[in-house]
Order: C-alpha cells, then sequence, then structure tokens
C-alpha cells in the first residue's frame, strides 16, 4: 500500500521546528520529501544537544534528539544556495515539485533570486509556503520570530500557570508544533484548488497569527464577556469539577464534562445531597462555588488511594485519568495498543525510536521508510535520479564547495 500523499513532491527548506514538523507529517503520509540543507552545519537542530542518539557501543554520536524528532521519511541535500550553482539546483528542482516550503526571513530567498516570483517562473503550479514568525506584512514582519516569544506575545503565557504565580511557557514548543499543522492544512487546501483549477499560489504562515489563531475558546471567553481571562492553575476556566484531586497516594484527574456526570460522582463517592444543593446543581453555580465544591470533593477523594478511583470512576461514567510523565506516557495500554512508539533503522545506531502519526487510515495507511537522515546523505542519489547529473558533476561540484 502506498501513502495518501504518494506522488507529492516536497522541496523543503525550512529548518528547526515549525516547517520541519509540516514537512514531516507530509512524509508520513507518502509525500517524496527533499530536504535542503547548507554544507557542513545542516539544520539548526543537528546541533541541539544533548541528549544524543547512542551508536551500538553506547556511544553519543553527532544526532540529536531534537533533531531526530522532525526529521524521519526525508531526504537530505546538502547544498549551498548561496552560490549560483546551488541555486540553480533548487530552481530546477523545484520545477519538478508540487510544494515548496522555506522558513528564512522575510525577503531572504529572494534576495537570492528564490522567491515566489522566482520559483513560479520555472513552475506556474507550484504551492509556496513561507513560514515566519510574524508574517511577510505589518510592523514586525522582518524580526525573527521563536515559540517563547509568541507564546509570551500572543496571549498563551497569560493563561498558563498557577492563578497565584507567573506566566509560563507550555512544556513543548506549541506555537512551532500548531503552526506546523497549519501548514499542512494550507498545502493541502491550495492542492486542492489547484485540483481544480490548475493554479498554485503563494501561503503566507507566521507563528503569531498561528498562536493567536487557536486562543479559541478563551479568546471567545473574552470577547462575550470584555473580561480577560486570567490564569487558573488546575482549574478549568469553563467546567467545574474539571481538576487534580489529592488521592491518597497521589493526583488524579477527574474531568466532569456535564450535570450528568457530576451526578454520577456524588452518587458514586456517597455524596448524593451535593447533586440537589443550589450552590452545585448545574455548571454554572458550580463555577461560582468551585472553591466550596473542591473542598466537600476533596474530603472524599483523599479517602481512597488513585488505582481506587482510576479503577471505579471510569466505570460509572465518570472521566479519570493520572498525571502521567512522559515514560509514564508511553507505558499505558492503550498508547501501546494504538502503537504509538516506532522504530527505524539508522546507519549509525542500528535503529532510531519516535513517535508515530496519530493519523489512522483505512485504505492509505501511514508508513514509516526512512530513519532521519545524516547530512547530506541522498545529495548523489537524488541530484542524479531528478536532475540527470553524472557522476562527474556532482564530484566537480562538491569540489567548489557547492554540494556536501
Amino acid at each position: 500500500m502506498t501513502g495518501p500523499l504518494e506522488g507529492l513532491r516536497v522541496l523543503d527548506l525550512t529548518r528547526v521546528m515549525a516547517g520541519p514538523w509540516c514537512t514531516q507529517i507530509l512524509a508520513d503520509l507518502g509525500a517524496e520529501v527533499i530536504k535542503i540543507e547548507r554544507p557542513v552545519l545542516g539544520d539548526d537542530t543537528r546541533h541541539w544537544g544533548p541528549p544524543w542518539l547512542k551508536d551500538g557501543a553506547g556511544n553519543d554520536t553527532s544526532e540529536s534528539a531534537y533533531y531526530l524528532s522532525t526529521n524521519r521519511g526525508k531526504h537530505s541535500v546538502a547544498v549551498d544556495i548561496a552560490s549560483d550553482a546551488g541555486k540553480q539546483i533548487i530552481r530546477d528542482l523545484a520545477a519538478k515539485s508540487d510544494f515548496f516550503i522555506e522558513n528564512f526571513k522575510v525577503g531572504g530567498l529572494a534576495r537570492l533570486g528564490l522567491g515566489y516570483d522566482d520559483i513560479r517562473a520555472v513552475n506556474p503550479e507550484i504551492i509556496y509556503l513561507s513560514l515566519t514568525g510574524f508574517g511577510q506584512t505589518g510592523p514586525m514582519a522582518s524580526q525573527p520570530g521563536y515559540d517563547y516569544l509568541v507564546q509570551a506575545r500572543g496571549g498563551l503565557m497569560s493563561v498558563t500557570g498557577p492563578a497565584d504565580g507567573e506566566p509560563q511557557r507550555s512544556g513543548l514548543a506549541v506555537g512551532d508544533l500548531t503552526t506546523g499543522m497549519y501548514a499542512t492544512i494550507g498545502l493541502l487546501s491550495a492542492l486542492q484548488h489547484r485540483h481544480r483549477t490548475g493554479q498554485g499560489q503563494y501561503i503566507d504562515l507566521a507563528l503569531l497569527d498561528t498562536q493567536v489563531g487557536w486562543l479559541a475558546n478563551q479568546a471567545m471567553n473574552y470577547f462575550v464577556s470584555g473580561n480577560v481571562p486570567r490564569r487558573t492553575g488546575k482549574w478549568h476556566a469553563n467546567l467545574v469539577p474539571y481538576q487534580p484531586f489529592d488521592a491518597s497516594d497521589r493526583p488524579v484527574i477527574i474531568a466532569v464534562g456535564n450535570d450528568g456526570q457530576f451526578a454520577k460522582l456524588c452518587q458514586f463517592i456517597g455524596r448524593p445531597e451535593l447533586i440537589v444543593d443550589a450552590r452545585f446543581a448545574t455548571n454554572p453555580v458550580r463555577i461560582a462555588n468551585r472553591v466550596a465544591l473542591e473542598t466537600e470533593l476533596a474530603a472524599e477523594i483523599i479517602k481512597h488511594d488513585s488505582e481506587y478511583w482510576l479503577e471505579h470512576l471510569p466505570k460509572q461514567g465518570v472521566p479519570a485519568c493520572p498525571i502521567n510523565d512522559i515514560e509514564q506516557a508511553f507505558q499505558e495500554p492503550q498508547v501501546q495498543h494504538r502503537g504509538m512508539k516506532i522504530d527505524l533503522p539508522h546507519p549509525l545506531a542500528g535503529s532510531v525510536p519516535g513517535v508515530a502519526n496519530p493519523l489512522k487510515f483505512s485504505e492509505t495507511p501511514v508508513s514509516y521508510e526512512k530513519a532521519p537522515p545524516l547530512l547530506g546523505e541522498d545529495t548523489d542519489a537524488v541530484l542524479s535520479r531528478m536532475l540527470d547529473m553524472s557522476d562527474e558533476q556532482l564530484c566537480e561540484l562538491r569540489k567548489k564547495g557547492v554540494l556536501q
């Protein structure tokens, strides 16, 4: 079987997280992804260690965990795009590609003759996506953007962290990751437009726009009420009880999403009178009286250990779960059943682990064919196959420092 994007070719001039996350998704789905990297240095994240992948003898390799997390399934071509010969190679590859994705500073590739107009001239049907911190227009367009900055500027940190503490960033680069997913959506939407019209197009995508774009219910809370959302720590802004409670050994999350689940919780813990208590009968009044309700429930939850609650509450129709660390998350039977950890053959380590793509297709399942590539490991294979370059041409370009 082949993936749903089999036959599509992606020319990937991105590095770090957001762009590579997008192109890894495309590779998982069957697209051919040609990752263009700088000779010698490659993607910035190749150097973002430790930790490093271990070889068979337990020694560090040169492959960082960060780089490995976002680059499987790709073909690494190391070419100096500042050189005239390197620029021509990019144009020639773009002429035979469907998607062109880049995350250079605004105008950076255009100054090299590799902007959208330049690439469209050799491939009118190209779908060209530029991914930057703040977009191609506006007062901040020229500034570099990083995930931490957009979490702060875009409002996420203001609603993250303890209610009485400092704003906190998310433990993952969520601005980068969600921008990578939006990039994937945008590219496939433009592809459908091309199917209908034969026209390629340009996509301008910004980290800050994405961060603001998925403020979701918190933004709507502000729009509707006029009140600026604040950090609520363990509490949910719109649901009660929806938070951790201390069992006798460790905390458990109890996530009540409606009045029916609240009634089941109260019945099970032996406090049916709470169901009809005027302070707690509906979710809006529970929000108004959340501290009082938390006190009532906490006194009951502490009476048993977490295993008791995690076994019995779901059977009653009350959602509950532990607070896992990452090791525990991958030990979860459901996560293991769903195959969320994969391993791929790797030339230095024998094999390299990875996190699976969560999409489950009935007819075109995701397959994993290639580990994150070593720097330039596919240069000769790609250029000889796609551009008919001879061994002599490749050797000459390598002597000039154009290729690695």
